[in-house]
């Protein structure tokens, strides 16, 4: 658990399978959404699957890994969405254990030339507005739509998107998936409640399933606590990989815009999660990853590696994180302020705040890296960012890592 500063939601549940604000075995953040998978099957499909247990065996007793491959068979065919931003990894992760299926997830990007296709509210959230790029086409069927969120609370996250697609898309199916359910038997009953309104069943999928009671106010201290190391010198390096491998990903050319109205111009992986794809092309995704991964992974220089995502850009990021051998974790940076506490049971022990290097008026967070933990860092972004607005995060980062390494899968030259 965590603190969060957010006057409208004072707590935070910090997960060690997730890839966020605490770093993990990216194995493990990937075979999470595979676990979720092959519940979703037994519940909602009274399919087993034949895949829990050895899922569980790995997570738990971290023995070997299993080649991640699609294991739902051809005849189960949903649409499948990511909450952004934490759940972005987790929903994709999800989504590859089907041999037939849609992805993508929401955003809180905007693209100047793109409306989105359907929006929402996250009333809880830091940032609550949600978007939705992907073709209208993937929402306008009779398809049923899986839901995936790292967990759910009250569920109005949920049931905001499902008003917000029902609208315009009507369908007779949804399901709800998250690692924690801790919906009050009053959020239960608004779920039915909706179901009865429109006509509609809404499954529910969870790991873990309970509830919740929070009393009292913070008792930390809020001071970030990047400040407390004094600079080091660092190598810092920059790994174009639209330059190393120009034929291997797919981009799309979409400005998009800032917080302050500019213009960003540089192009979006198309595969990515954001506008969508189908199994056929994460099929191809996980062979491109494959190589990309084979490929930094020759690039390490240290025993002890943390490959760190940032904001939404996370699934890729954490599989290449997986392909890159041993000893290597990964989480990614935040949008969510949390107090940040030096004690050994709380979920931000370490805190690092920072601009957004993509859009400097929107602050951002790292959390969890001790001083001298590891000997190198693979930073990762979609699309490069201007050196200039890189450089104070770079400057907190090498307080903690003395070898940090920026990999941007679409540059714009910035940083040559």
């Amino acid at each position: 658990m965590a603190a969060r500063i957010n006057k409208k939601r004072s707590f935070l549940f910090v997960s060690k399978v997730l890839g966020k604000h605490i770093p993990i075995d990216p194995k493990i953040g990937l075979l999470t959404g595979e676990l979720l998978a092959s519940r979703y099957m037994e519940k909602v499909k009274k399919v087993e699957t034949g895949k829990a247990a050895e899922l569980l065996s790995v997570i738990e007793n971290g023995t070997d890994f299993l080649n991640s491959s699609p294991f739902i068979d051809k005849d189960h065919n949903p649409v499948i969405i990511g909450f952004a931003e934490t759940a972005t990894a987790l929903g994709h992760a999800f989504f590859q254990s089907f041999n037939c299926a849609d992805y993508f997830h929401t955003t809180r990007e905007q693209l100047a030339n793109q409306n989105s296709v359907i929006t929402f509210e996250e009333e809880h959230s830091h940032a609550t507005s949600h978007r939705c790029y992907a073709d209208a086409d993937l929402l306008d069927n009779k398809r049923e739509i899986i839901l995936v969120d790292d967990e759910m609370t009250t569920g109005k996250t949920a049931i905001n998107i499902i008003r917000s697609i029902h609208e315009r898309f009507p369908r007779r199916m949804y399901t709800v998936v998250s690692i924690l359910d801790w919906r009050s038997p009053n959020d239960q009953i608004l779920f039915d409640d909706l179901e009865k309104e429109l006509g509609i069943i809404i499954n529910n999928v969870s790991l873990l399933k309970g509830e919740i009671d929070v009393n009292g106010t913070p008792d930390v201290n809020k001071g970030q606590s990047a400040g407390e190391l004094s600079g080091q010198t660092a190598q810092i390096s920059y790994i174009d990989i639209s330059k190393e491998f120009p034929e291997l990903l797919s981009r799309t050319n979409e400005p998009s815009v800032t917080l302050n109205g500019e213009i960003r111009s540089i192009p979006y992986l198309k595969d990515s999660g954001r506008f969508g794809l189908d199994a056929k092309r994460q099929a191809g995704l996980s062979v491109s990853l494959t190589e990309i991964g084979q490929s930094l992974s020759r690039k390490r220089d240290g025993r002890n590696t943390l490959c760190l995502g940032t904001g939404e850009f996370m699934y890729i990021p954490m599989k290449l994180a997986s392909l890159m051998g041993e000893r290597v974790k990964f989480h990614s940076t935040t949008r969510s302020p949390i107090f940040v506490r030096n004690d050994k049971d709380y979920g931000a022990q370490y805190g690092i705040s920072f601009e957004n290097p993509e859009d400097p008026e929107m602050a951002q967070f790292v959390y969890n890296i001790p001083d001298g933990c590891y000997d190198e860092v693979f930073l990762f972004f979609e699309r490069e960012p201007e050196k200039d607005f890189l450089m104070p995060f770079i400057n907190q980062l090498k307080k903690y890592i003395k070898n940090v390494k920026v990999v941007y899968f679409n540059g714009g030259g910035k940083n040559e």
